[in-house]
């Protein structure tokens, strides 16, 4: 069984939802990156997304677009974002690793390369937005041979006939954006959202977890009532900004990120109590 389908499992039995948080490898420094990596499964992260940093993150909102930028100016490549999963794993072989980005520094690398290099780090799954059901022929194969989970996206506009062609090829857990729009920019209706994640089911055993629109523990646990797992990206990178507006990173940063990710998994964890 992988990390992921063995942590929804084990999540089901608890009875609870799972808390997501996502950061950008290498945001806002390589150390200060790893720092806050490795302190997230005991802030109350059951899984994690982490970011491929990239110049044109065409379905992110300023604050992931500002967190990418960080990075790449830091020193983020492709080959850093590996080294931090590998030292991730130095201590955690447990907690799932979701990799989220864009086609074109996968292609740069080489596809059949990144996936063996993926897997090889610790790479439990991948996200990969601006591909296409239609057009993962080059992806999927690889990243499924490598024993990597090709995790989807569905949308408010994913109709009914289209869902199967999105989950066709689907591993880990299908992510629902809550919203029609880029990251971090609008709310959520909850009872919409419920509706669409039990639409969503009728055609599917993967689990649902939602994102895209989630920025306090209240909204989270407001998700976890009836979701797989509740995805918070924007509002935690966006606490990352205030401690990067100059050459050096501020003391304090990691700290302030693990603290409101606690308050985040908090409201998570109590919302079926």
């Amino acid at each position: 069984m992988s990390r992921i389908a063995a942590r929804f499992a084990s999540l089901k039995a608890e009875g609870r939802a799972a808390f997501i948080p996502f950061v950008t490898a290498g945001d806002p420094s390589l150390d200060v990156a790893r720092e806050i990596l490795l302190g997230l499964p005991k802030a109350g992260a059951d899984l994690i997304e982490l970011g491929m940093p990239f110049t044109d993150p065409m379905a992110d909102g300023p604050a992931v677009q500002a967190a990418g930028l960080r990075a790449l100016k830091a020193g983020a490549t492709m080959k850093t974002t590996l080294q931090l999963v590998r030292d991730f794993r130095v201590g955690d072989n447990v907690t799932p690793i979701v990799l989220m980005g864009y086609a074109n520094p996968i292609f740069a690398y080489g596809v059949e390369a990144f996936a063996k290099d993926a897997a090889a780090a610790g790479v439990d799954g991948m996200i990969i937005v601006d591909i296409p059901p239609e057009e993962a022929g080059e992806f999927g194969p690889a990243l499924n041979k490598a024993g990597i989970d090709v995790i989807r996206l569905s949308t408010p506009t994913t109709t009914d006939a289209r869902l199967p062609a999105v989950l066709h090829g689907a591993g880990g857990f299908l992510y629902y954006v809550s919203i029609t729009g880029i990251t971090g920019t609008k709310d959520f209706d909850p009872a919409e959202v419920e509706r669409e994640v039990k639409r969503i089911k009728r055609q599917t055993q993967l689990p649902v977890g939602v994102g895209f629109g989630i920025k306090t523990a209240e909204q989270a646990a407001a998700i976890a009532r009836f979701a797989d797992a509740a995805v918070v990206g924007s509002a935690i990178v966006a606490r990352i900004a205030p401690y990067a507006d100059g050459e050096t990173v501020k003391p304090g940063c990691a700290k302030d990120v693990l603290d409101f990710v606690k308050g985040l998994s908090a409201g998570v964890r109590a919302a079926r109590a």
